[in-house]
């Protein structure tokens, strides 16, 4: 059942795919953004009142309706829409949707083949399950804020990338995909179970590899990837501002010695004991120079040695624009849809959905019975004419 969204139509991989988002914050959002991004057709069901503005990007190139979920036929428009889905996605505490009305079984009941996805921090079991939590305490638990930080100092706090976005909601976005493509294949419906504690443990792998055969230990800031060597960290410049080093293999440490100036001066890397001379050379000739003179000095090369970027300066950056890493749309610069795709280029970011501003057309095109009716009953909110 494609969607006839102008803008998804035959634009994207998941042209044609359906999504009903019920509204809440961060990692769910975003897992809904992905999908549109890609071209799914994404409803995002809102409350009768309040919702996010135009300046939240997580809610760009979607559709959205206004339905009061505690009217007792807010439910039943929930399952008609989940009814045409092919995935819907919540993010409340376990047992809220249950509690609603809008929960699997119900949903199972009208749509055997829908994926329907749960976004958490705990899961949704377990002691934790019913206790409150952000994603800075999905990742002290799963033990991945412990491993940032330098040495003996205090775990630092990498913003809610690691936990909300790249521990929750890309793992709900693989949940899902995957799911639906078992159900495509006839496997029916399911539940998928994203946990940010979850996810962020399964984000560290590598490191748990490593930890086992005695190539990472818990104290951090001393491992080769945390820091704690000396050709893989961030150097102070002379203006106060910051060069990234990532000359882990030897070729490339070359290349970064011969670039400051101390090619054949330094001790042997690979013993961690010449870590400290190492490090004291390298802090004292990044503070000799700004950002921009070392930014030139490496341009180019193979020394894996790059300027520590704001935003704002990102945006200006000449691989970036060359890639169109970065768009402008509706007077807002934001990343562009990712990955890149050879035959469905996904479609250009779309405008943020203001709170219920789809419902009829929403209602009208997934064929949910009783327009009127659910209009006039408080159920729904928004004009049920509504031509946008």
């Amino acid at each position: 059942m494609a969607p006839s969204d102008e803008r998804t139509v035959g634009m994207g991989p998941l042209a044609g795919v359906r999504v009903v988002e019920l509204a809440g914050l961060g990692p769910a959002p975003f897992c809904a953004m992905l999908l549109a991004d890609l071209g799914a057709d994404v409803v995002r069901v809102e409350r009768p009142v309040g919702g996010s503005g135009k300046e939240d990007l997580l809610n760009r190139g979607k559709r959205s309706v206004r339905v009061d979920l505690k009217h007792e036929r807010g439910p039943e428009t929930v399952l008609a829409l989940a009814e045409r889905a092919d995935i819907l996605l919540e993010g409340f505490r376990p047992g809220v949707a249950e509690r609603l009305g809008v929960g699997p079984a119900p949903c199972f009941e009208r749509n055997p083949d829908l994926v329907y996805g749960r976004m958490t921090g705990w899961g949704q079991d377990g002691p934790l399950a019913d206790t409150a939590g952000h994603d800075i305490d999905y990742i002290a638990l799963s033990g991945v804020l412990h491993t940032i930080g330098e040495a003996d100092g205090p775990p630092r706090v990498p913003v809610n990338l690691l936990g909300d976005f790249g521990g929750g909601a890309m793992y709900l976005a693989v949940g899902v995909l995957a799911a639906q493509l078992r159900a495509r294949a006839g496997g029916g419906g399911q539940v998928v179970d994203a946990s940010i504690v979850d996810g962020s443990a399964h984000l560290a792998t590598m490191l748990h590899g490593m930890l086992a055969t005695g190539g990472w230990n818990t104290r951090r800031g001393t491992n080769l990837l945390d820091g704690g060597a000396p050709f893989y960290d961030v150097y102070a410049t002379s203006d106060g501002e910051y060069m990234a080093v990532g000359a882990l293999e030897p070729g490339f440490y070359e290349q970064l010695l011969a670039g400051l100036g101390l090619s054949g001066e330094l001790p042997d890397r690979d013993d961690p004991a010449n870590w400290p001379e190492i490090r004291e050379r390298l802090t004292e000739v990044f503070a000799s120079g700004t950002k921009q003179h070392w930014t030139e000095v490496f341009d180019g090369t193979d020394a894996c040695v790059s300027p520590v970027l704001s935003m704002t300066e990102s945006a200006r950056h000449p691989h970036v624009l060359a890639r169109k890493t970065l768009v402008e749309s509706e007077g807002v610069v934001q990343p562009a849809a990712a990955p890149r795709f050879s035959h469905t280029p996904n479609p250009e970011p779309g405008p943020v959905a203001e709170p219920g501003a789809h419902t009829g057309r929403v209602l009208r095109e997934w064929r949910v019975a009783d327009h009127d009716g659910l209009l006039s009953s408080g159920a729904v909110h928004g004009e049920l004419d509504d031509p946008s």
